[in-house]
C-alpha cells in the first residue's frame, strides 16, 4: 500500500495493523516513496541462546587477532603520491 505523509496523517493506527500483518506499507512525499513501515520481528533465540552466541564470538575473537592490524594513521598513503596529492 501506498499513502503519502498527509493522508497517512491520522490513520498511524491502521497503517501499524498493517504493517504487523505483513503488509507493504510505503508513505510517500510529493509521490516519490519516503519510507516504509516494517514490522520488527522478534528474535528467534531465546535470551540464554544469545547469550551463548555472544561467549563463542568473545572467545573466537580472543583466539584470533584483528585482520586489521598496523598503523591506521599510515593506511591510506597508497591513496596519495609523495607530494600528499591525490593519486
Amino acid at each position: 500500500m501506498r499513502i503519502s505523509v498527509a493522508e497517512a496523517e491520522g490513520k498511524l493506527a491502521e497503517l501499524v495493523a498493517r504493517a504487523q500483518r505483513g503488509e507493504d506499507v510505503v508513505l510517500t512525499q510529493h509521490g516519490k516513496p519516503a519510507l516504509q513501515l516494517v514490522s520488527v520481528a522478534q528474535s528467534p533465540l531465546s535470551p540464554e541462546e544469545r547469550l551463548e552466541v555472544f561467549a563463542k564470538i568473545r572467545k573466537r575473537a580472543r583466539k584470533d587477532p584483528s585482520p586489521f592490524e598496523g598503523d591506521a594513521a599510515r593506511s591510506q598513503d597508497f591513496l596519495y603520491d609523495e607530494f600528499g596529492l591525490p593519486k
